[in-house]
């Protein structure tokens, strides 16, 4: 096979940014997706409606001039997040879904929730109005390792919530263990995962390949390859509860090279290409649509899109480094080769 036509897909989890970042990257995902859940951790967050139709109104803004490209927006979930926020959302037509951050899990989570319980009432009322909850699935405690705390969440908070709140719909966010792709399998209905290109391509020995390697550090972080398997046989397996979720979350080079990295990679560069290499190298290049371009759409209640992008069997090189007003941005695979090339 030489070429691959697609239903034209849709990132279910992408960071923006704002200013000068968002001008440089959003090219990149609208060229290649119809649609992306835009995620909230600006600095402030995006906490209220019209915050996110003020944030939309920018991205559209600087969008290229002939893409029909559309941001879904959402909205920062904070231990004073209340119903009445979540009532002027769903009003508002505009945001799709709520992201929780636990506080300090990732960039900009400083205003995290705290305390699940503390948020009872706006899940309670993201229930009564089919708004998903998206979940960055880790526990904060300094007493958890690292590289466990997307299971001990599960345990502690994305079980217990899932049955307390039994119509909610959940996407647990780039999943990252066998334990997660487990629970999310045998989860009730409404559940389901985004699956990252990292994760799917590296294991946790990327980040110390030769020395310290600062742009594979993303969170949560790169697991063991037990876990990595695992969560390839997810995206592969045409279940229709895993779906594409770049999570592609620019940095300047100096902000991920300092003595307290950045934590976030970006690959809306090669956003899907990404994923057609890996699909085919494990044997399932025939599934990739329904993974990057139908499940989404369908766990949403959002109708499929109706256009396509092609892919065409020609190697190209990931450039070393983007230049953006006066800053460099390093793209996850810099320097190497990608099999497949977008059709422009």
């Amino acid at each position: 096979m030489n070429s691959l036509t697609l239903t034209r897909p849709d990132d279910w989890h992408l960071h923006l940014r704002d200013g000068a970042m968002l001008q440089a990257v959003i090219g990149h995902t609208a060229a290649r997706f119809r649609r992306a859940i835009v995620m909230p951790n600006l600095t402030p967050p995006v906490t209220r409606t019209e915050q996110a139709l003020a944030y939309r109104a920018r991205i559209v803004a600087a969008l290229p001039a002939d893409t029909d490209f559309e941001p879904l927006m959402t909205l920062y979930l904070t231990d004073q997040t209340s119903r009445e926020d979540i009532e002027q959302a769903a009003g508002s037509g505009a945001v799709t879904a709520v992201k929780l951050y636990p506080a300090g899990a990732t960039t900009n989570s400083a205003a995290g929730v705290t305390a699940i319980e503390r948020t009872y009432a706006a899940l309670e009322t993201m229930a009564e109005h089919g708004i998903p909850l998206l979940v960055h699935g880790e526990v904060t405690a300094p007493d958890i390792d690292v590289f466990d705390r997307e299971r001990v969440f599960i345990e502690r908070v994305l079980a217990p919530l899932s049955e307390r709140f039994k119509t909610l719909k959940i996407v647990f966010e780039h999943v990252t263990t066998r334990d997660a792709v487990e629970f999310v399998r045998a989860a009730r209905p409404g559940i389901a995962a985004t699956i990252t290109p990292q994760h799917i391509r590296c294991n946790r020995n990327a980040l110390f390949a030769g020395g310290l390697r600062p742009h594979h550090f993303c969170l949560p972080v790169l697991k063991a390859e037990t876990h990595r398997q695992a969560v390839l046989d997810a995206a592969t397996s045409g279940n229709p509860r895993f779906f594409l979720g770049t999570d592609s979350a620019p940095h300047s080079r100096a902000s991920k090279e300092s003595d307290c990295g950045c934590a976030g990679i970006y690959s809306a560069h090669a956003g899907i290409e990404l994923y057609a290499e890996t699909f085919e190298a494990a044997g399932q290049l025939d599934r990739l649509e329904d993974f990057a371009s139908h499940f989404g759409a369908d766990f949403y209640g959002l109708p499929r899109n109706t256009g396509t992008i092609t892919l065409q069997r020609k190697p190209w090189r990931v450039p070393a480094r983007y230049e953006i007003n006066g800053e460099q941005l390093v793209p996850f695979m810099a320097g190497e080769d990608i099999a497949w090339t977008l059709q422009a």
